[in-house]
């Protein structure tokens, strides 16, 4: 940390990095997709791998430096690369499924994870999110990818040798591998999974062709090279295909995969690769990207802003992802991780809504809602196939995290206007999933009798993170609630979930001003120190959760004795020392760590349960703190380096709230039409809706010094709200904010420019 707080205090002393960027036109060139990936256990920033992919593509690739297995698959201080390595996983923590490696070796046959590793250096590597290159200095090879959703085409540029080799690792618990040197191709699968049990057809199938004769072919398993045998099926199997080579030789690769058959695999190869060549698959990726990209475009930020935006919204574009695949008859088709079948339809996997709930499900719906349309569709798919919508889906019912946060992309998908696929059965799973407990905590809301009865989950009934589970759900309920009343159903049916949302007020304990965990017979639990991490809540503190009423945020105001206390309490999150108790968990671990070392306080901000928390100050009347603290957090906590994230990045939430942050509005409140107000970080901002309307946003003379909001104007007139519709946005509009260097503390301080709230609202 502080060699990264002393580069942090060079940079700012280097007048290039200060220079202003001007309009983007490719805005992929700007990304570094090795930020985040100097992470280890204990001290995570951003726990991110280089992910070769397109947006939201069922396969990524990625260089390898961990062991098979690791979840630590590529980290910066490596030194050696032991593979290239065809990966869905979406956390270290989840681990991975289905993974296979490749890798060039020259001399001898050598295919052990180690002893085919290389040293490399990260100056003789090249990473873009379309395209991967790296000298491997052991071999002598360079290795270049370059990816499609189901496809990836490879060129290894050999030395002269008779013994040039590519190693195939489909990895152990069950794999297989068949050489077919006459068609100059190997079909494998693997079985491979860490998270929780899947079907017992669960593979992924492996298709392998070189543009180059092979030489010489084997198979092995475990250490041991097979002998007279092609075909391989065994715990842990592989290939390693040799070829003779003159010095700057490329031998081309293509390689495809499907959950569905090796014919599957072989289609999308067909069908995504075709003839192309390296160099024409790469543009085609590159132009994907940059057409992604480009629906948001920003103006006038310095180089580091620009690099640290594009980076984070880089992030925001790959979970979850396509699980699904098209058939020789243009059918959209998926294996189910529920069922273990072939199905029709949409299916999407690798996501936590306790993470994405948040912001990046709402980036989706503003920015780019074809695609969240899919994964609608998708989700209907998971209850039709498994009975439940998932919460944790690595790829099936992921045992991970708590909360019944599916409610949430369900009803804010609907209410910010996604159409067109069956919202009937979604919201029959809402309810399903609200009122019933899973066959693990998975699915489902565990302690949900308590829950029903009581109106919290209770400390002292053996049900971990019980203060937490109770303000999810009661988050939960409101977002039924909302989608409930937007199909208009009947008051007899809805109204129990309005009353449930209020649930979160049983949780509060005058005595401390804080949410603190409750037993069965309606005494606080007790000793309480608010600053005991975990047991009754989820990788965070009472100080944390607290402010997780996200419907309710007056109430919330009310409770904590009226608005000057409200915002005391909000300012001494970061005046009070970073101090904590780990004795839930019997060591420190890493979400600890990170708040303690970022000079912040207790404000955490590398996980999840308190990132809202800044924008609270516009319910109170003192939106100036908000746009002091979002501009703070965004300075420090954030920046397109290996070190760049302050905690894990958790699949596309911590850096949607970099990139909402920097448009200069968050969703506090999923599931309503609202975001509430902070402060822009560019002096332009312009997003192409699909609808074919813009929203520009303006700040001219918006600069470090002058962060706070002086004058907003909305379409030309003046506005002193302290929040946007979201309806009103996607009709098209301009947003010219007047930002200056000292706070405007007469403008939003009125209760008619407070953002929603559920009691407000009954009011």
């Amino acid at each position: 940390m502080k060699h990264f707080l002393s580069a942090l205090l060079i940079s700012a002393a280097m007048p290039v990095l200060a220079q202003q960027a001007g309009k983007v036109t490719d805005p992929v060139d700007w990304i570094n997709p090795l930020m985040g990936t100097a992470s280890k256990p204990s001290l995570s920033n951003g726990n991110t791998y280089p992910a070769i992919a397109v947006p939201w593509g069922m396969n990524f690739w990625t260089p390898q430096t961990g062991k098979m297995g690791d979840g630590w698959a590529y980290t910066y201080d490596a030194e050696k690369i032991r593979g290239f390595k065809q990966t869905h996983q979406p956390s270290p923590w989840m681990n991975d499924y289905g993974q296979f490696s490749i890798m060039p070796v020259t001399g001898k046959m050598k295919f052990d994870q180690d002893e085919r590793a290389s040293w490399f250096s990260h100056k003789a590597e090249v990473v873009k999110p379309y395209y991967y290159s790296v000298y491997l200095a052991d071999a002598d090879v360079t290795t270049e990818i370059t990816p499609t959703e189901r496809a990836a085409q490879f060129r290894f540029t050999f030395p002269k040798s008779d013994s040039s080799y590519v190693v195939v690792d489909a990895f152990d618990k069950g794999s297989y591998i068949k050489v077919i040197p006459k068609e100059r191709k190997i079909i494998g699968y693997s079985t491979r999974y860490v998270r929780d049990p899947l079907p017992a057809s669960f593979k992924n199938y492996f298709v392998i062709y070189f543009d180059k004769a092979i030489t010489s072919a084997n198979t092995w398993h475990g250490n041991t090279l097979a002998k007279d045998t092609l075909e391989l099926k065994s715990d842990h199997s592989g290939a390693i295909v040799g070829f003779k080579t003159e010095k700057g030789e490329k031998v081309g690769m293509k390689v495809a995969s499907s959950f569905i058959s090796i014919e599957q695999a072989e289609l999308s190869l067909k069908r995504e690769l075709a003839n192309d060549t390296f160099e024409a698959t790469q543009q085609k990726s590159r132009a994907i990207w940059n057409k992604t990209l480009s629906k948001i475009s920003v103006e006038g930020g310095t180089v580091d802003q620009t690099r640290t935006f594009y980076s984070s919204l880089y992030r925001t574009l790959f979970f979850p992802n396509k699980l699904y695949e098209i058939d020789a008859n243009n059918k959209i088709v998926h294996w189910s991780p529920y069922n273990g079948k072939i199905m029709p339809g949409y299916m999407f996997a690798g996501t936590g809504f306790w993470d994405t709930f948040r912001a990046l499900y709402p980036l989706l719906n503003l920015v780019y809602p074809a695609i969240n349309k899919e994964m609608q569709e998708g989700l209907v798919n998971d209850y039709k196939e498994g009975g439940w919508l998932p919460e944790w889906s690595s790829p099936g019912y992921s045992d991970c995290m708590i909360g019944n946060n599916s409610a949430s992309v369900v009803a804010d998908a609907y209410i910010k206007g996604l159409r067109g696929y069956d919202i009937e059965t979604l919201y029959e799973a809402l309810k399903h999933g609200a009122n019933n407990e899973g066959p693990n905590e998975a699915v489902g809301r565990a302690g949900v009798k308590y829950y029903n009865e009581l109106g919290y989950v209770p400390y002292d009934v053996k049900l971990s993170e019980n203060a937490a589970r109770t303000l999810e759900y009661a988050y939960d309920d409101f977002t039924i609630y909302q989608l409930g009343r937007a199909l208009k159903k009947p008051a007899s049916e809805i109204d129990i979930y309005a009353k449930r949302a209020m649930n979160y007020k049983n949780l509060f304990d005058p005595s401390t001003g804080l949410m603190r965990g409750k037993n069965k017979d309606g005494s606080f639990q007790s000793p309480f120190n608010p600053f005991k991490w975990g047991d009754a809540f989820t990788e965070g503190n009472s100080w944390h959760y607290s402010w997780s009423v996200f419907q309710d945020i007056n109430g919330l105001v009310g409770l904590m004795g009226g608005k000057n206390k409200f915002v005391n309490k909000l300012d001494s999150v970061f005046s009070m020392p970073p101090v904590f108790d780990a004795s839930y968990y019997g060591s420190v671990i890493h979400e600890i760590r990170e708040m303690q070392i970022a000079n912040m306080g207790q404000y955490a901000h590398g996980n999840q349960p308190i990132q809202h928390m800044i924008y609270l100050y516009n319910y109170a009347g003192q939106p100036w703190k908000a746009q002091y603290w979002v501009r703070e957090t965004m300075n420090r906590m954030y920046k397109a380096t290996p070190d760049g994230y302050c905690g894990d990045e958790d699949n596309g939430q911590t850096s949607a709230w970099y990139v909402f942050s920097s448009l200069g509005f968050y969703p506090v409140t999923p599931a309503t039409d609202q975001y509430v107000i902070g402060a822009p970080l560019f002096k332009k901002v312009t997003l192409s809706l699909d609808n074919g309307k813009q929203i520009v946003i303006n700040a001219a003379a918006n600069s470090a010094d002058n962060k706070y909001i002086n004058s907003l104007k909305y379409n030309g007139q003046n506005y002193d709200k302290n929040w946007l519709s979201h309806t009103d946005l996607v009709k098209g509009a301009i947003l010219d904010f007047n930002m200056t260097p000292v706070p405007n503390k007469t403008r939003g301080i009125s209760e008619a420019d407070f953002p929603y709230s559920m009691s407000t609202e009954k009011k």
